[in-house]
C-alpha cells in the first residue's frame, strides 16, 4: 500500500481564531493598574475656601465689591490692575500685605471681603496657588474663579 502523501491543510484548519483569554489578561492588568493609582491620590487641604451656594437667607443682604487678582501668562500678579510683586516672587508679600490691610480695614467696617481670581490661559498652576497662599496669609475665604483666554 502506497501512503498518500500530505495535503496541505487550508488556512482555515491552521488558524485558531479570535482569542479572548489573552484580552480579558490585558483588561484586568489594566484595571489592576488603575485600582493602584487610585489610592495614590491626593486631596487638597490646605486651603479653606468656601464657594458660594444657593441657600436662602431670608433677608437682603448688601453684596460687598469684589477685589479682582489677575494672575498674568508671564507670572505677574494684578490687584485691581495695580502690579505687585515681581512675576519671579513666590511669597507675594506684597500682595499679602495689601490683602491683610484690606481684610483688616474690611473687618473694622463689618463688611466681607471677596476676591476674584483670575488666570490667564497659559498662567501657571503655581502661580495661582501662590496667590491662593497670600489670600489664606490674609484670612480671607470668600475666593472667585475665573479663567480667560484669547
Amino acid at each position: 500500500m502506497k501512503k498518500r502523501p500530505l495535503r496541505p491543510r487550508s488556512d482555515a484548519a491552521t488558524t485558531p481564531g479570535f482569542q479572548i483569554a489573552p484580552m480579558i489578561d490585558v483588561v484586568f492588568v489594566i484595571l489592576l493598574f488603575f485600582m493602584v493609582k487610585a489610592g495614590d491620590i491626593q486631596t487638597e487641604k490646605a486651603h479653606v475656601t468656601r464657594l458660594p451656594s444657593d441657600t436662602y437667607q431670608g433677608c437682603m443682604v448688601k453684596m460687598p465689591d469684589e477685589i479682582a487678582i489677575t494672575v498674568a501668562e508671564d507670572g505677574q500678579v494684578y490687584l485691581n490692575d495695580d502690579p505687585f510683586d515681581t512675576p519671579d516672587s513666590t511669597s507675594l508679600q506684597q500682595l499679602a500685605g495689601n490683602l491683610n490691610a484690606l481684610k483688616q480695614s474690611a473687618d473694622y467696617l463689618g463688611a466681607e471681603v471677596r476676591v476674584l481670581v483670575q488666570a490667564e490661559e497659559q498662567a501657571k498652576y503655581q502661580r495661582v496657588i501662590d496667590v491662593m497662599d497670600a489670600l489664606h496669609q490674609a484670612q480671607i475665604s470668600e475666593v472667585s474663579f475665573a479663567s480667560f483666554g484669547d
